[in-house]
């Protein structure tokens, strides 16, 4: 491309510098040649005065040695005598004796000659001459054109630095955008560019630092889907694994077992491929950098109303549920997991309306984590205990249990690093209840094991939900606010 530049630019200033320096070169020697002539003319007429009040030889060569030029003046006398050079030809003497007209014009040898006759008393004619060199004729030329080649050629290469400077800017803002569009190409995630050089350019630069930044966001998001939705695999494989261990054993229970534990081996590898960016080098650092949300969660990547992982199939994003009647639901689910396992299960639901902005298998998921890790983290037997509580502005949803907790929660609450674990399950709970505005608490439970307390901002449409406040006050006056599984 600078070449091409360069290329326009010498055509461009070569065109119009030929269109005006041929004319001024032809002007220039015009006028050195009117200059020429003009000054060998004056002579001439000077001498024509002075001839007609003498003719004697001696007082006009002392009138010719006082003008200008006077070694190329000649006169010629009516009586055949001649004064000077001469280099007029016979023909031209003749003619202007006869016609007496002034001639001028080129010689042969080079040169030119200027005839003045001029009228003597008694009808007598005497010519007066005067030859220019050609040298005289072309004074100053050669030294104009030579200036203003040089201005030409000046005026070239300037022309063609400044646009191999521009192309150079120009080029090096598209090598710059190319290469880094091939590094993208290639699953850096990092790269961005400078927007420089050319207004078009800059707006590509600022495009392209955008799309990048939207599929960094998008893969964050795919990557979050993925681990989100495997993480939620585990709860019916819990179930599989209960069911299996009360068959006896046989070779179908056997099968069976093995069919549950590679099932679960194989989401393991999925949550912990999608959930350790890592390992991926410079694109899955992106992507940590893209998903990692902080304590306020983001909407793009995290939280309750986020589409992708918040909806079930064929709900719509940000719908509001009845947060006390899906966390009833799900701990009947665990319920009958934890009669199975000899576990001493207590729920107590506050009385209050619980309307959150979050769908319905975002409580369920949070629940499903929370109790989830009960059952994956203690022994067999353990007790644990679930509580919803309603405050002025939040609901709080208490998990607690008798196991051995929790020894460093701020770890345990940082995606990727729970020791033993992916983090994964308290991420999710992490991140729906920032959607909300809320926080999550981990402490040490009264039954001496880890406590989870997570708060959901209350929501502030007072529309109509999935449940209606009446109908799950009247189901919860008739079937008690505790209930309690041994």
């Amino acid at each position: 491309m600078r070449r091409s530049l360069a290329g326009v630019a010498l055509a461009v200033t070569s065109m119009v510098a030929l269109s005006f320096l041929i004319p001024l070169a032809v002007l220039v020697m015009s006028l050195a040649r009117e200059q020429g002539i003009t000054a060998a003319e004056q002579p001439a007429a000077a001498m024509a005065p002075i001839l007609t009040l003498t003719t004697d030889p001696d007082d006009l060569r002392e009138s010719m040695a006082g003008l200008d030029r006077a070694e190329h003046l000649a006169i010629h006398l009516p009586d055949a005598r001649e004064l000077g050079t001469s280099h007029a030809p016979a023909e031209l003497l003749e003619r202007a004796k006869r016609g007496r007209e002034s001639i001028s014009q080129d010689v042969p040898g080079g040169g030119w000659i200027y005839l003045q006759p001029v009228v003597l008393p008694h009808d007598r004619v005497a010519v007066v001459e005067n030859f220019v060199p050609e040298d005289d004729l072309t004074r100053g030329v050669a030294a104009s054109w030579t200036v203003m080649l040089v201005l030409a050629v000046g005026l070239l290469i300037g022309s063609v630095l400044v646009a191999d400077r521009l192309g150079a800017k120009v080029v090096r803002s598209s090598k710059e955008l190319a290469q880094a569009s091939y590094v993208l190409g290639e699953g850096n995630l990092d790269t961005r560019v400078v927007p420089m050089g050319p207004s078009e350019l800059r707006d590509a630069g600022v495009a392209f630092n955008a799309m990048a930044d939207r599929m960094t966001e998008l893969l964050a998001i795919e990557r979050e889907l993925v681990a989100d939705l495997s993480h939620r695999l585990r709860t019916p494989l819990t179930a599989l694994h209960l069911a299996t261990e009360r068959m006896g054993p046989s070779l179908e229970s056997g099968r069976v077992e093995a069919a549950v534990g590679a099932l679960e081996a194989e989401l393991q590898a999925i949550i912990t491929t999608a959930r350790t960016p890592l390992a991926m080098g410079p694109m899955g650092r992106a992507l940590r950098d893209a998903g990692d949300t902080g304590d306020n969660g983001d909407a793009g990547v995290a939280g309750g109303k986020r589409a992708t992982t918040a909806t079930g199939p064929g709900e719509p994003a940000g719908e509001r549920c009845e947060a006390a009647e899906v966390i009833r639901r799900r701990a009947g689910f665990w319920a009958v997991l934890a009669e199975q396992q000899g576990r001493r299960c207590s729920l107590r639901i506050a009385e209050e309306a619980t309307t959150v902005d979050l769908a319905h298998d975002d409580v369920a998921a949070v629940v499903d984590a929370l109790v989830g890790n009960v059952f994956r983290y203690t022994t067999d037997g353990t007790e644990f205990a679930i509580a919803v509580d309603r405050t002025a502005q939040a609901v709080e949803l208490l998990v607690e249990d008798a196991g051995p907790g929790i020894p460093d929660p701020d770890q345990a609450l940082t995606r990727g690093s729970s020791t033993g674990s992916t983090g994964l399950g308290l991420d999710i709970v992490r991140r729906a209840a920032s959607a909300t505005g809320g926080t999550v608490r981990i402490g040490r439970a009264a039954l001496g094991g880890a406590s989870v307390r997570v708060t959901f901002g209350l929501s502030t449409d007072s529309g109509p939900t999935g449940t209606t406040r009446r109908s799950l006050r009247g189901r919860r006056r008739r079937g008690g606010a505790r209930q309690q599984t041994d």
